[in-house]
């Protein structure tokens, strides 16, 4: 089976959800921001009321403070061109970057954004979160990894939709209690219960981008991010050109 037809089936089941208790929902926007459509991201979230972004792209990744009213970043950290920059958050007084095929990770302070160390990692580089307890990781596959400061392994979670295992989790954000995560080349959002990995809230994101919005450039849903402060969910996607203020509603 091709990855094309893989990820159509994935999807379809999504759509179908047969199974009544986990919950369907689609977005609708509350607000509109500018994002940089050079902009491929990887990761996003708020610490402290600041939004940051994580970006992708050999040659072009980067990690960035981002002024939500603009898009533009207010201060931005550039990486070598042989990296390509995935998920990234802020835990334990340290900001975590990933990247992708390297198996590298990058610390740096959370504050000053001052360079701190590298690490080896065991896997590829996916979406990356925090609990507040762990720092919480995908690789593309249906599997989340828990994981202390110093990328030590705590536990495997296995995400499941009707028993079936779900693949292709990407951008991740913890949201009260519930792990979020875009699966790739898709329009869904999964919510994810922590404890037993099972899928109990599917987001339907399709047309959150208008069509007219849409170029050559314009690449997949991807980014999730939760300010705590204000209640408030915002959603993007590679090089796209808003970001939107999201609420859910139940269909």
């Amino acid at each position: 089976m091709t990855r094309f037809f893989h990820l159509i089936l994935i999807s379809l089941l999504f759509v179908s959800c047969g199974d009544k208790s986990v919950k369907e929902y689609r977005v609708e926007v509350v607000e509109k921001y500018p994002h940089d459509t050079e902009s491929y991201t990887q990761g996003l979230f708020f610490s402290d009321g600041q939004l940051y972004e994580s970006t992708g792209i050999k040659g072009k990744s980067t990690f960035r403070k981002v002024d939500l009213m603009t898009g533009e970043a207010q201060r931005r950290l550039d990486f070598d061109k042989k990296y390509f920059v995935e998920g990234s958050v802020m835990f334990d007084g340290n900001l975590y970057v990933l990247t992708w095929e390297s198996r590298i990770a990058f610390v740096y302070d959370a504050e000053t954004l001052e360079y701190k160390s590298s690490w080896k990692y065991p896997r590829e580089g996916w979406g990356l979160t925090t609990d507040g307890k762990s720092l919480i990781a995908s690789d593309g596959s249906a599997t989340l990894y828990f994981m202390d400061k110093d990328f030590a392994l705590q536990r495997r979670l296995i995400v499941k939709h009707e028993d079936r295992p779900v693949r292709w989790l990407n951008e991740l954000e913890y949201i009260d209690g519930k792990i979020w995560a875009n699966v790739y080349m898709t329009d869904e959002i999964v919510i994810i219960n922590p404890k037993d990995g099972r899928v109990e809230g599917v987001i339907d994101c399709r047309g959150l981008l208008p069509n007219h919005l849409r170029t050559p450039m314009t690449d997949v849903l991807n980014g999730i991010a939760y300010d705590a402060g204000s209640g408030k969910i915002y959603l993007t996607g590679k090089n796209w050109p808003e970001l939107y203020e999201v609420r859910l509603v139940e269909k």
